[in-house]
This record gives C-alpha cells, sequence and structure tokens, in this order.
C-alpha cells in the first residue's frame, strides 16, 4: 500500500510539473493544410502538428523538445504529408498527433457544420488486420489545458471520455481490409461510445474496400467527407472517395445517430461541428479485441489472431500509414483541380 501512495504522489508531482512547464522550444512539424471556398478556391494555411503529451511521456521525451523526437516516436512529415508508424527500432510508439495553428500556437479549429466536407489522400497500404490509421475530430478546446496548452500536445477528450467527454467525429477508422465511418455524439457526459457509423463491409458491400477491390487500398486515395445542413441543422454525412481521377459513391450516408434527448444525435454533432472540431490523427492497435468491431467477422474479412499486436509487429514491423492533402471548406470546394 505504501509503495502504491509513493508511487501515484510521485506520478502526481510529476504531472503537475509537466502542466506548469510548457515545452518551450518544441520544433512542431510543418504540416500545410488547405481551406477552400467554392468562390475563392483554396488557400494555404500555415499548419503543423503537435504530439499528444500523452505519445511524449510515454517515450520518455518529456524533458526533450527537438524536432528529432517527432521520428523517434514515429512521426515525420514531407511536404504536404504526415506519415505514422506504429513501430520504431521494434519498438511500440502508436503516435497522436493534433494539427495546430502555427502562428497563434493554437489547435486549428475546424467548422464544418453548414454545407461544408473534409478531404484527404490517404496510403493505407501497409495497415493489416488488427491496424488501425485513424484520422478524426475531437471538441477539444483551441488553447488545449493547462499553461502548457496547446503548443505541448495538452487537452485531449473523445467519446469514450479519455481525458473527459466530448463529440467525437471519427472521419476515418480504417486498414487495408475495412474501414469504418463513425460520429460519436456528447451531450455532457452522456456520449454514444459505440456511435452510429457505417462500414461498407458490415453494409453487405463485400467487394467495396480492400487490395484490388472498388477502392483499391493497395494504391493511394482521397477521402472525402461532407456534412449536408438544413436549416441550421445537420441532417447527414456522406463518404465519397476518388482515386485515379474517378469519383466512387456507395461510400455510405449518416442520416441520424440516436436520440436528440439522449446524447444530442446527428443535431448535437451538427452543433460540435459548428462550434469547430481539432483534427486528429493515429495508429494503433488493439490487444483487447484485436480490432474486431472494425475489421473481422461481420465486419470485414480478418480471421481470428490475425489482429493481434504480437501477430502484427512480428509480420509488419513497418506498420504505418499515410495522411496528405488535407482541405476542409465548402462542399465541392475541397477536390478541385
Amino acid at each position: 500500500m505504501s509503495l502504491r501512495i509513493t508511487l501515484v504522489g510521485l506520478l502526481a508531482t510529476l504531472a503537475s510539473g509537466l502542466a506548469t512547464a510548457p515545452f518551450a522550444g518544441e520544433e512542431h512539424p510543418v504540416l500545410p493544410t488547405w481551406k477552400c471556398t467554392t468562390s475563392g478556391g483554396c488557400v494555404q494555411q500555415n499548419t503543423s502538428i503537435v504530439l499528444d503529451k500523452d505519445s511524449k511521456l510515454a517515450k520518455g521525451a518529456a524533458g526533450s523538445r527537438s524536432a528529432a523526437d517527432y521520428a523517434a516516436m514515429g512521426v515525420t512529415t514531407s511536404g504536404n504529408a504526415l506519415t505514422l508508424y506504429h513501430y520504431v527500432n521494434s519498438q511500440p510508439a502508436s503516435p497522436r498527433v493534433y494539427l495546430l495553428d502555427s502562428d497563434t500556437n493554437k489547435y486549428v479549429l475546424m467548422v464544418l457544420q453548414d454545407n461544408q466536407e473534409l478531404s484527404v489522400d490517404v496510403d493505407l497500404s501497409s495497415l493489416p488486420c488488427g491496424e488501425n490509421g485513424a484520422f478524426y475530430l475531437s471538441e477539444m478546446a483551441a488553447e488545449g489545458s493547462g499553461s502548457a496548452g496547446a503548443a505541448g500536445g495538452y487537452g485531449y477528450c473523445d467519446a469514450q471520455c479519455q481525458g473527459f467527454c466530448c463529440n467525437e467525429m471519427d472521419i476515418l477508422e480504417a486498414n487495408s481490409q475495412a474501414t469504418a465511418m463513425t460520429p460519436h455524439p456528447c451531450k455532457g457526459n452522456s456520449c454514444d461510445k459505440a456511435g452510429c457509423g457505417y462500414n461498407p463491409y458490415a453494409s453487405g458491400q463485400r467487394n467495396f474496400w480492400g487490395p484490388g477491390k472498388t477502392v483499391d487500398t493497395s494504391k493511394v486515395f482521397t477521402v472525402v467527407t461532407q456534412f449536408a445542413a438544413s436549416g441550421g441543422k445537420l441532417t447527414s454525412i456522406t463518404r465519397k472517395y476518388i482515386q485515379n481521377g474517378r469519383q466512387i459513391g456507395g461510400g455510405g450516408t449518416i442520416n441520424n445517430c440516436g436520440a436528440e434527448g439522449g446524447s444530442g444525435g446527428l443535431p448535437g454533432m451538427g452543433q460540435a461541428l459548428g462550434r469547430g472540431m481539432v483534427l486528429a490523427m493515429s495508429i494503433w492497435n488493439d490487444a483487447a479485441q484485436q480490432m474486431s468491431w472494425l475489421d473481422a467477422g461481420s465486419n470485414g474479412p480478418c480471421a481470428s489472431g490475425q489482429g493481434s499486436p504480437s501477430n502484427i509487429q512480428s509480420q509488419h514491423p513497418d506498420t504505418h500509414v499515410v495522411f496528405s492533402n488535407i482541405r476542409w471548406g465548402d462542399i465541392g470546394s475541397t477536390t478541385k483541380n
């Protein structure tokens, strides 16, 4: 008991010290993005990415401030492309990063409720069964939390109530074998933790997603997520894809998401999008469920055991995801040449 108390006290002291000591001088890798309108086209934004503070602490990098730390923790950028590696030097990194406004050191708030869309080019080709390349939105505060704030990667929240409870819009959770798009609305601490997802495989489209399939995950493609509104309320979320210059429909539409009086439903999700949400990107796997909720059984073609972290680490040590060419704005504006 005394050892546990000592350890708890030590961790509390460390956490307190870190919360009051901003990551001063940390170099945030540049990742340009674009904000678009139908009338004015796309304007490049001065954005960068910041590692979640837990990713830094997990690798013992709290006292280190250089950009080289990002590569050591599985994060690299090149031009408008972000690459996240799950393993670095055979050790798990599993990084999570957020989009940061380089001019203000605050998180970028994407306002997407009123007939807006978000597009991103993705490369999932090296993500096997059990792996998850996640591209999603969280209703975090723009300034983060504590004195370290957004520049230190503080303030995370989601609908699973990690950190604290907040609205979460899973734009893309995917590997090369399966994918899901899932709103998770919250009203206070009442969150739809299961969400109202759309998974093509689970919906009967068994040949839609995968290497050589309609959306060929062995190659790069563009993911477009559109948020349609009417009368100031979000009415639907629709997914489209573009690959080899061809638009691919059938990615799914979500028209409702539970009771508005409970967790807020689709209108509540729309209100969060109207207030602005922070873009998060991560790569992870799941020892408890082996990502079966995403890619096995009725959700995908993966067999039992394929998605175990030990199997992934031994068979796919280079597994990574690439997100690039991130654009948001009016529906129809982000994919114009």
